[in-house]
């Protein structure tokens, strides 16, 4: 398929030096932030035990849908673009110049978001430490850490995330044990799974309506997308690092969730700050608080780092195409694009100042609205892998010979369109999520005018200055 050989020739520039590990441990690290540890706690409130646990297994097997569908378009295209592209050339060019713009803003904004929520808890411990202080040492170790090769980068990354991973795995390790009395305390049994109310105390609908929260807490998993454009062997570590990481992310927010509620009744779950800090001191742990401040510290810092990785390669993306100024397709010497890497940290930085002048009104419009992205983009990477398959085959392409293929193909990617469309429409009846679509659909509007107004105009413009050359 000659459009494949174009499509990966134009983004061939950076550097492949990611490892299967390397990829796996970035999704995780963009996936697994501050709000698996702090916020989880709200959506087994809301639904009970039973509801939350059925919405992350819900949640998971559309992740595990989406993941299936940008494991094959990544083998086959494995470029730094990821869903903007496959979008742009197999959608429409529209849609992937929206995708791209609203993804990275979203990507500059969640990296604020993370370092506010490290330092809130930062401040607890050093109070007499200014905030900006803090921004700055974190914005000097992720530009640090981000114009490195990318080898390097991966490996720090990987151990990065892993220190969270444990964080989890110790978590329900002691959850399991206090549930049983093996932790030198009275047994909590099954008295949280089967009193006040049951599994499932405010109704079936109440996983429908806790599956929004569920879906923008696994938000970062495609990820892995990006991180496939500078992967060494795309044939073999994209596939392998889309399975593992569809399986291990369901599993660690399946088991993490079955523990949890085990451990802290649903009335009180939405209330308690930090509920896996609950679960180590139930298990008599010394210093709980103090050892998930640290993890959650460390969670929110490789969540920024993931998504600072993954932005400033797709801004590239969008240089090379035009929808971004052209200084930015610039790579350093290590085939890093430092410029990039330097504008999303700006714009991750202006976030925290938006965020200090108008925390509860421009900022929670900026990030609502963009935010709306999260949803959509699984949308779109599904429709994009029917477009991508139709247009393989039309073109005489033989399926067999795709490293990896999404199975039940078209029943599993129009499901996945079905099902996170639905969910973003489902926005609308949920009140304290209608901001998203309120603030969203504004923001989509000026981007598509942008797109129509100064990007589609120029490219006709080169388009026509071509011809006549020609």
């Amino acid at each position: 398929m000659q459009q494949l050989d174009q499509i990966m020739e134009k983004e061939s520039h950076l550097r492949r030096g990611m490892h299967a590990r390397h990829m796996f441990m970035i999704s995780i690290g963009g996936v697994i932030g501050t709000g698996l540890f702090l916020s989880s706690g709200y959506t087994v409130n809301q639904a009970g035990p039973g509801g939350a646990v059925l919405a992350y297994v819900i949640g998971g097997i559309i992740v595990s849908i989406v993941m299936m569908c940008l494991g094959e378009l990544a083998t086959a295209m494995p470029v730094a673009g990821s869903f903007k592209t496959y979008a742009q050339e197999f959608i429409s060019p529209a849609i992937g110049y929206l995708s791209a713009w609203l993804y990275w803003l979203n990507g500059a904004f969640t990296i604020g978001g993370e370092w506010i929520a490290a330092t809130i808890i930062i401040h607890q411990y050093l109070p007499g430490v200014p905030l900006w202080v803090w921004y700055a040492l974190f914005a000097v170790i992720y530009l640090a850490l981000n114009v490195t090769r990318v080898g390097v980068y991966g490996e720090s990354e990987f151990w990065f995330a892993s220190i969270k991973v444990f964080g989890i795995v110790a978590a329900c390790i002691a959850g399991i044990l206090a549930i049983f009395g093996l932790t030198g305390h009275r047994a909590i049994g099954l008295h949280n799974y089967t009193g006040q109310g049951g599994l499932f105390p405010h109704g079936i609908g109440a996983v429908f309506m806790a599956l929004v929260p569920v879906s923008f807490a696994y938000s970062g998993t495609e990820l892995i997308g990006i991180a496939a454009g500078e992967s060494k062997d795309p044939a073999r570590s994209v596939p392998r690092a889309v399975r593992s990481t569809s399986v291990r992310t369901l599993l660690f927010y399946v088991i993490a969730m079955i523990v949890l509620v085990g451990i802290i009744p649903w009335q009180k779950a939405g209330l308690n700050d930090s509920p896996f800090a609950t679960i180590f001191q139930v298990a008599g742990i010394p210093y709980a608080r103090l050892i998930m401040d640290m993890i959650v510290i460390t969670s929110a810092l490789s969540a920024g780092s993931s998504w600072t990785y993954a932005s400033s390669r797709l801004l590239w993306s969008m240089a090379l195409d035009g929808m971004a100024p052209r200084f930015l397709t610039r790579l350093s010497k290590a085939q890093v694009p430092v410029w990039s890497v330097l504008a999303t940290l700006v714009i991750g930085t202006l976030s925290l100042w938006i965020y200090q002048v108008s925390p509860n009104t421009l900022y929670l419009w900026i990030v609502s609205g963009i935010g709306l992205i999260a949803v959509l983009s699984w949308a779109i990477i599904c429709a994009s892998q029917i477009g991508f398959r139709r247009k393989y085959v039309r073109e005489g392409g033989d399926v067999r010979a795709l490293a990896y293929r999404t199975p039940l193909f078209p029943i599993l990617p129009i499901a996945g369109v079905v099902l996170n469309l639905a969910i973003a429409v489902s926005l609308l009846f949920i009140p304290g999520q209608r901001m998203a679509i309120y603030a969203g659909v504004p923001i989509i509007v000026i981007v598509l005018l942008s797109y129509y107004l100064f990007y589609r105009r120029r490219s006709q413009v080169s388009v026509n200055q071509q011809t006549m050359t020609e």
